[in-house]
């Protein structure tokens, strides 16, 4: 399977992670963690961390946990994000693991965390999804 270096190097590939500033903390055993600053051009009218920040962390999140036990390949297939409470803090803190896993297709959840100044992680949001093995093609090994 692939290791954290690769792993981290597949998220910098992706100009958006980049944008956003995303790291790959954690990458193995059917479970991934992605984090990223929490700045002011993230935020909403009300100074939370906008919701399109926490999909986008848990989406990514969900598919490197998948990716542990399927491969480099995929896509996410569909997930769905519940939001806790507002997400204020200094980091984002995306944590996913593997709940099953056939040949092609993974099933995880997913926790989203803010972490204050002093450490004290804060739960925001919860998800499920799950991610598919795609040939180069973008086809669905049959």
């Amino acid at each position: 399977m692939i290791d954290l270096d690769f792993a981290r190097r597949g998220l910098e590939s992706q100009p958006f992670s980049r944008l956003l500033g995303a790291r790959l903390a954690e990458f193995g055993d059917g479970a991934a963690t992605l984090e990223l600053d929490i700045r002011d051009e993230l935020k909403q009218q009300n100074r939370y961390l906008h919701g399109g920040v926490l999909a986008y962390a848990a989406d990514n999140a969900l598919t490197f946990a998948a990716g542990t036990v399927l491969g480099p390949e995929l896509l996410t297939a569909g997930f769905t994000i519940d939001y806790l409470r507002p997400a204020t803090g200094v980091t984002l803190r995306a944590r996913a693991v593997v709940v099953q896993a056939g040949r092609s297709r993974a099933t995880c959840r997913c926790e989203v965390y803010t972490v204050d100044g002093d450490g004290a992680a804060t739960l925001c949001a919860a998800a499920q999804g799950s991610a598919r093995v795609v040939r180069a093609s973008g086809t669905v090994p049959g």
